[in-house]
């Protein structure tokens, strides 16, 4: 649901409103100058000019030269607040926040699955669909950890090419010739029938 987005004034002057009604200021009590109030808010002091100004407006507050801000009454608090109970509370966009994030790892898990699904389903295929990537999983003594694979010329030396590479539970489709290899990462290679014997020899080289 779209929600209007309300002026960072008539925010604080809700909040000063809250804190009234709440008894954290009492009626007749003198509260802080503009300066301070502009400094706890982290605002200009002409944003909290204006909404002084709007409790000033529905008698909340009054302002005078000389005597600052006082109190005037509770009851025009609670008042005022009334008219935002259709507001969402911080623990209702809290709530609606922490929805959608379980909603979009649901998401992550859901295309993890599929991807996965197809990885497997390609692994099975090939030896008969030369365009169907093996899997090679890069052990903790293969002498490429740390190198390109530029560097290590992986296509001259195998005849395979890199179009992805697993890593710590993400995929990374084309990473390209200046993709460094890491330990436990695991390369999907496409190639001909022979081209599972090289990469296999070719990264168990010592």
């Amino acid at each position: 649901m779209q929600r209007a987005k309300i002026p960072t004034y008539e925010r604080i002057a809700i909040d000063l409103a809250n804190r009234i009604y709440n008894g954290d200021f009492k009626v007749g009590e003198k509260i802080y100058g503009r300066s301070t109030l502009a400094s706890d808010y982290k605002v200009s002091p002409e944003t909290v000019r204006r909404a002084i100004k709007i409790l000033e407006d529905v008698e909340i507050v009054r302002s005078t030269k000389g005597s600052g801000i006082i109190i005037a009454s509770r009851e025009n608090a609670y008042k005022y607040i009334s008219r935002f109970t259709n507001l969402a509370s911080i623990k209702d966009l809290q709530k609606e926040m922490n929805a959608l994030i379980s909603e979009r790892r649901k998401l992550d898990d859901q295309l993890f699955e599929v991807l996965s699904r197809i990885l497997d389903y390609s692994g099975q295929l090939r030896h008969t669909n030369p365009l169907a990537p093996i899997e090679v999983e890069i052990l903790p003594n293969c002498i490429h950890i740390g190198k390109t694979i530029s560097e290590v010329k992986f296509w001259q030396n195998t005849g395979g090419t890199v179009i992805g590479i697993k890593r710590r539970g993400e995929l990374i489709i084309s990473p390209g010739p200046y993709a460094i290899i890491q330990e436990g990462d695991v390369l999907l290679v496409i190639g001909n029938e022979k081209t599972y014997d090289r990469v296999i020899h070719f990264l168990n080289e010592e």
